[in-house]
């Protein structure tokens, strides 16, 4: 061999140290917040009535810490770990790697603060307002410098199946993160999206379904391809299915989003796009399951021995669990029944918790013990762990279908005269309860696992060999690029169409410039097929002409509804169904909500529908259901809201609002803008007498209550007057 032609590397492993604890120390946080969102559906004190422990506050929490802090230290962790082996070069900068750890960390905590502040955008996975989403952009251009500078100067050839994935991650959620962040500021942490009603709701879930896809399954599908076979010590069972695996769902992922709007305002042609679509993802997602598990043959007994495989088997086998139910219940007929119930949470915690908690764990329990040059410092811990962890996602899942399976039958059940079997939403709430403690059980097992696998890290730790933390290796100093006539000779070479496609892919895997393009291209199809198109429903959108825009006092309502989460439990989207219709009156069109930023269709119901709620009770009812929500019904759940009746309003702000709603295209004149504070404190003065005369003695008129009722009461009446106006 001629040393001359090697080089020595010292790989970067203290960033993945960094990623790999970060990683940790944030699933306990998300675990913990999740833990006390899910009691607090079962003992609403808990909420402490107060504005930043509430319900609807701290589940945005809980999603974006999980998703975001566990999951996305997770995939920094192991893709620097991997890359830099895979590409045998050290990263590519440095001072790029931690420019990226600390800025993602202050973008979590920022999060952290922000959110049960009451600073969101409302919209699912997307809740951080205006400057914390440029934090992000610019933080995930840095992690793509450093990651395609790193695959530049590789010194392998051929670019691995595992960065594949990375690259369509890396492309994706910046096209999806920018396109979706595109908003109005009205100040430092307050915005507007600049779409409106069911454009917004498009390309929201266009966004909100392919995070799931770019954020917790492809770049997890990369990690999956590389510690799953270094852990078995076991080849990839096939490179076509691999390639066919790939480009088929990069392809076809980006379709889906609409199947979350089943039977809303959104047009049937997109509804139906995103069902066509999503059922296909069957086919490339059980092939890369499959290709997964049988990379496992023959190594079954080591899978019963060592917990990390049992860890990364039983991730793939919940990826394959989830994929094959959110296709089925992306099928209208199916998604009728289970689409704003609990169902929708069983599906989500099988893959987040199955999936990607399990994937990531696999992975620590491997890599832990070799960037710390000792062993793991107890296997038992780890099966302890394991088994902690699978119990409860059973028990978690189990009672969620459970649960959302009764919600759903209950409330569309009729009796033979064809009235709702129960017509008070509260009773399904008292049905459900048992599911509930079930689930908060799964959810304390779960997460005493997190707390177990994280002790067992640290012990890992303190075994290290602090003389040798980076590992050294000895590679190619560069290889020999074939040069295009050798290509196209290697290629034309193939004797049958098989040997063609791999021949022209093994091509590709040498040109990762070409490869990312062709990737954009894949992604980007879809997307522009569904976005464009949702860029002109604004002018197929049928006018109701009594439907106006939002008076100064109804916006500054809205903004506290957002404030305070209601979202989270309500919808706004009566959709056409018999018991929805009897339940709360006319289904939503699509021109009720043209002057929504954002839309507020909601994703599930742990209280009623909204959207006709208005004139349905007088402003007192109101009153005391916000002050104290158990006055109106015993059984109910809901948080209280106080605060609402104490805190008094900056009007200074009302013109702002009104201005930048006026600059992304509501009916506003600036007359309108001049003049936001005397009409707020006009129709606020209304809203006060009327509360007066129904037996509310104190003057609220300068209180964020009094804009809350009015908003409230505004819901659904534009519809029911123009309705009124055609008799």
């Amino acid at each position: 061999m001629n040393t001359n032609n090697y080089d020595t590397v010292r790989y970067d492993d203290a960033i993945v140290r960094a990623f790999s604890w970060a990683t940790a120390i944030w699933g306990i946080v998300g675990g913990l917040v999740g833990v006390i969102v899910a009691s607090q559906l079962i003992f609403p004190a808990l909420n402490f009535d107060l504005p930043f422990l509430t319900f609807g506050r701290l589940r945005p929490l809980h999603t974006n810490a999980m998703i975001f802090a566990f999951a996305g230290n997770a995939i920094f962790a192991g893709v620097y770990y991997s890359l830099q082996r895979l590409s045998k070069a050290r990263l590519f900068s440095d001072k790029l790697s931690w420019l990226h750890f600390w800025g993602w960390q202050l973008i979590i905590v920022a999060a952290a603060l922000t959110i049960p502040l009451g600073y969101t955008v409302s919209k699912e996975y997307a809740e951080l307002e205006g400057p914390i989403d440029i934090a992000i952009t610019l933080i995930w251009v840095v992690f793509a410098i450093n990651f395609f500078g790193t695959l530049f100067k590789r010194r392998e050839k051929h670019i691995y199946v595992a960065v594949w994935f990375y690259i369509a991650s890396i492309l994706a959620v910046a096209v999806l993160h920018i396109v979706n962040s595109l908003e109005i500021p009205v100040s430092l942490l307050k915005s507007y999206p600049v779409f409106a009603g069911v454009q917004d709701a498009l390309v929201q879930w266009w966004y909100g379904h392919n995070a799931v896809a770019f954020f917790l399954t492809t770049p997890f599908l990369g990690l999956m391809y590389y510690f799953l076979p270094k852990a078995a010590e076991k080849p990839v069972y096939s490179y076509r299915l691999s390639v066919v695996h790939f480009w088929s769902l990069v392809f076809i992922y980006i379709w889906a989003g609409p199947h979350h709007l089943h039977y809303t305002a959104l047009p049937d042609w997109a509804q139906s796009l995103g069902m066509v679509f999503s059922v296909m993802l069957w086919m490339p997602s059980w092939g890369g399951m499959l290709n997964g598990l049988l990379t496992l043959r023959g190594a079954w007994d080591k899978v019963r021995q060592e917990p990390v495989l049992k860890f990364l088997v039983a991730s793939v086998t919940f990826y394959g669990m989830a994929t094959f139910e959110g296709p089925l219940m992306s099928i209208k007929s199916v998604n009728a029944l289970s689409h704003y119930t609990d169902w929708t949470i069983g599906h989500v915690h099988s893959g987040a918790l199955g999936w990607n908690g399990f994937l990531t764990f696999g992975m620590l329990y491997w890599m832990m013990p070799r960037l710390y040059r000792t062993k793991l410092f107890s296997q038992s811990w780890a099966n302890l762990h394991f088994w902690l962890g699978t119990s409860g996602i059973v028990l978690y899942v189990l009672s969620m279908w459970g649960s959302g399976v009764t919600q759903g039958l209950m409330l569309k059940a009729l009796t033979p005269e064809g009235k709702l079997a129960y017509p008070e939403f509260m009773e399904t709430v008292i049905a459900i309860q048992p599911f509930y403690y079930l689930r908060l059980l799964g959810g304390l097992l779960y997460f005493s696992g997190l707390v177990l696998g994280l002790l067992n890290l640290y012990k890992t730790s303190k075994m290290a060999d602090a003389r040798a933390m980076d590992e050294e290796v000895r590679v190619p100093a560069r290889y020999e690029p074939a040069t295009p006539e050798e290509e196209i000779e290697y290629i034309s070479n193939a004797t049958t169409l098989g040997q063609l496609g791999k021949r022209f892919h093994r091509f590709l895997e040498g040109k990762p410039l070409i490869f990312t393009g062709l990737t954009m291209v894949a992604v980007l199809i879809g997307g522009i097929v569904e976005i464009v198109p949702s860029l002109l429903i604004e002018s197929t959108v049928p006018t109701i002409v009594g439907v106006k825009p939002y008076t100064p006092l109804e916006i500054h309502g809205r903004d506290l509804y957002i404030r305070e989460g209601c979202y989270n439990c309500h919808s706004q989207m009566v959709r056409p169904f018999k018991d929805e219709l009897l339940r709360y009156g006319e289904y939503s069109r699509p021109g009720e909500f043209v002057y929504d930023h954002p839309f507020q269709w909601g994703s599930r119901r742990i209280g009623p529908d909204l959207h006709r709620v208005g004139g349905k009770y007088p402003d007192l009812w109101h009153y005391r259901h916000m002050q104290k929500p158990q006055t109106m019904a015993s059984t109910s759940i809901m948080p209280a809201y106080p605060w609402l009746i104490s805190n008094k309003v900056d009007t200074k702000i009302i013109p702002a609002k009104i201005n930048a709603l006026k600059k992304i295209g509501v009916p506003y004149n600036d007359e309108d803008v001049k003049t936001a504070e005397t009409q707020y404190q006009a129709q606020a003065s209304q809203v006060a007498q009327r509360l007066k005369d129904q037996g509310q003695i104190e003057d609220v008129a300068d209180k964020e209550i009094v804009a809350m009722i009015a908003y409230l009461q505004r819901l659904g009446m534009d519809f029911k007057d123009s309705k009124e106006a055609k008799r």
